[in-house]
């Protein structure tokens, strides 16, 4: 069902929205450089290497040692941006990000495509859909998961001139376009893109799209559905969080990941703490994925528009 509240002319991945914007970002920031694990094309690093030659780094099929690299170069006042694939990104180099980059603050944006079961045919194997988990729970780690191309440009120059580690997840699939070109990306702060009364969902990455689709089936049953765009999963918007279930006094929390240790898990913290409410999850339920084209992963792991309906119907019953 068409949504007559956001519509889309143009379907692009999120990782060529990286690209973009570590270009653009680069041509306004000296400092900024690249890193990449021998996977160039892939992460859409090829035009910031062509315009800054001397700025780009091939580290190779040599991810923790890329991490130790960009850890050091922020001693030198550089702002390293790293790129590979979110399982090399995050499951591979673990304890380097943990004791060279966390651990003291090192100015290193951890810049992740491939997330989720968006990666398709290349299978369980580096399909991760742990690493908002991972990454949340690492003091001083600022995690990032936009919903489409311009967001995702926008978040990518943003984070130039936030100092400390960011995680910035991103995707492989064309997605629709629907957030405004020009926006301005605020870090911890999250967007109310539909205003309601009966139910509020939280989303993020691409499962807010899948969340505006769902929204226009709900509103032909006549169910008022807040959506709000949680891009920042660390620092999570409290205050935005509370504000809506307040008034909705219920939830659903959709993401392409776990259903533990990510979005859900952040939101029901927040919850628990204040204000407690129904919650319901769209999230992959501890399982592993598998080789497929993308969205019938999504149908079959329950991350589409339809499983969004059905969790909302069900929060609502237990109001």
């Amino acid at each position: 069902m068409a949504n007559t509240k956001f519509t889309y002319t143009e379907k692009k991945d999120t990782r060529s929205g990286f690209g973009d914007g570590l270009l653009e970002a680069a041509k306004q920031n000296d400092k900024i450089v690249g890193l990449c694990a021998d996977l160039t094309g892939s992460l859409k690093m090829g035009d910031f290497q062509k315009a800054f030659p001397d700025r780009f780094y091939q580290t190779g099929i040599a991810e923790a040692n890329m991490m130790g690299i960009a850890a050091g170069m922020t001693i030198g006042g550089k702002i390293p941006y790293t790129g590979t694939f979110a399982n090399f990104s995050t499951g591979r180099v673990y304890d380097q990000i943990r004791q060279s980059i966390a651990y003291s603050e090192k100015n290193v944006k951890i810049c992740a495509s491939h997330a989720g079961l968006t990666l398709g045919e290349d299978g369980a194997t580096h399909q991760i859909l742990e690493d908002i988990g991972m990454m949340r729970m690492l003091p001083h780690m600022t995690v990032i998961n936009p919903c489409d191309y311009n967001q995702t440009k926008a978040a990518t120059m943003a984070i130039a001139d936030h100092h400390g580690p960011v995680y910035l997840r991103f995707g492989r699939p064309s997605v629709p376009i629907f957030t405004d070109p020009n926006q301005k990306f605020e870090i911890g702060k999250a967007i109310t893109m539909i205003e309601g009364t009966d139910v509020t969902i939280f989303a993020t990455g691409h499962l807010v799209w899948e969340a505006i689709e769902a929204e226009a089936i709900l509103r032909e049953k006549g169910i008022s559905v807040e959506l709000i765009n949680i891009h920042t999963i660390k620092p999570i918007d409290e205050a935005a969080i509370l504000k809506s279930v307040a008034k909705t006094k219920c939830v659903v929390t959709a993401e392409e990941h776990q259903r533990n240790g990510g979005l859900g898990d952040a939101v029901a913290q927040v919850l628990s703490q204040n204000q407690p409410a129904p919650q319901e999850y769209v999230a992959v339920n501890d399982q592993f994925g598998e080789s497929g084209k993308p969205a019938e992963l999504m149908v079959k792991y329950g991350l589409d528009a339809n499983n969004i309906v059905k969790a909302v119907e069900k929060v609502i019953k237990r109001k």
